[in-house]
């Protein structure tokens, strides 16, 4: 059956293939949209931490999250809380998300919004900046090193920043290579889905210097957050914690607190 990753990748692969839309007009669309609101740029200004707080219905290893959550209210609670930036889920079929969710949760507050999906070419680069987002996500291990490369240069000629996602050596290699200045290490295993708690701390000191350091998954409370604050992370992302908290707003302050 593969692995999840392999089942994603599959279905947007198909996806993108029976997708005709001329890619030239696509760019020039998206190079005339307005200014985003600066993904990288706040989070390399945020004093102390920063926190990614995420917008997510469900995933494919835990199931339904908050399948009945309002985007616009949960971003409302974010914003007040003190995050730095958003992260909205956009794929419909493993994560019940669309881009309704982020157009909802970026209209209700002044932050930057990351579209958090699997990009596999051109069109959905173009994609994200015209549904709104302000910057992209590139899975290292998605793409292979040409279509990062690629994919990060659109993404400068359109105006959107990216956000290039690594979980070992061997990716940090090819986003270094791309050039990308915004990397996050994703704890969470694509294969398994597992979250490795050392992955972020270990791959720290091989990041690029100059990039802004995001560290994904596994941050639940504030130790983990101080902890990865003290290895050299600008920000981290955060989701099914955030999601199923009780007290979203109080969480982020903590977040924000801890990494201080």
């Amino acid at each position: 059956m593969g692995t999840y990753l392999d089942r994603i990748l599959a279905t947007h692969r198909a996806a993108d293939a029976d997708d005709h839309r001329p890619i030239a007009d696509l760019v020039e669309a998206a190079r005339s949209e307005p200014p985003t609101r600066g993904f990288r740029a706040a989070l390399a200004a945020v004093d102390g931490l920063g926190v990614i707080a995420e917008v997510k219905r469900r995933s494919p290893s835990r199931g339904p999250l908050a399948g009945d959550v309002d985007p616009a209210e949960l971003a409302g609670r974010y914003a007040a809380g003190g995050a730095t930036c958003l992260s909205v889920l956009t794929d419909t079929e493993f994560f019940g998300g669309s881009p309704a969710d982020l157009a909802a949760a970026r209209s209700a507050c002044r932050l930057p919004v990351l579209r958090k999906d699997f990009t596999v070419g051109p069109r959905d680069v173009c994609d994200a900046r015209l549904m709104g987002a302000d910057c992209v996500l590139l899975i290292a291990a998605a793409l292979d090193g040409g279509e990062l490369a690629d994919l990060c240069a659109l993404a400068g000629e359109v105006g959107i920043d990216a956000l290039v996602e690594v979980h070992d050596e061997a990716d940090l290699e090819r986003a270094t290579a791309a050039g990308a200045s915004l990397v996050g290490v994703n704890q969470r295993d694509l294969v398994t889905f597992e979250v490795d708690a050392q992955r972020a701390a270990h791959l720290a000191p091989r990041l690029p210097a100059g990039a802004v350091k995001v560290a994904e998954s596994g941050v639940r409370h504030g130790a983990d957050a101080a902890g990865l604050a003290a290895a050299g992370y600008d920000a981290v992302l955060v989701g099914e914690a955030l999601i199923t908290s009780p007290d979203p707003a109080g969480m982020v302050a903590s977040l924000r607190a801890a990494g201080r």
